[in-house]
């Protein structure tokens, strides 16, 4: 593998890998959508 292929390589796997940490932190410091809803005025149509 020439030296170009390895740093796209890597680049590739900061960029992929970076981004699925970001998502986790982020899901973990915002509450989920399920927990703010008031569930005693949800109505559900079947």
């Amino acid at each position: 593998m020439s030296t170009g292929a390895i740093v796209m390589m890597v680049l590739a796997m900061v960029i992929l890998w970076g981004g699925l940490a970001v998502a986790i932190v982020s899901l973990n410091r915002r509450p989920d959508a399920e927990d703010t809803v008031d569930r005693e005025h949800l109505h559900r149509d079947l």
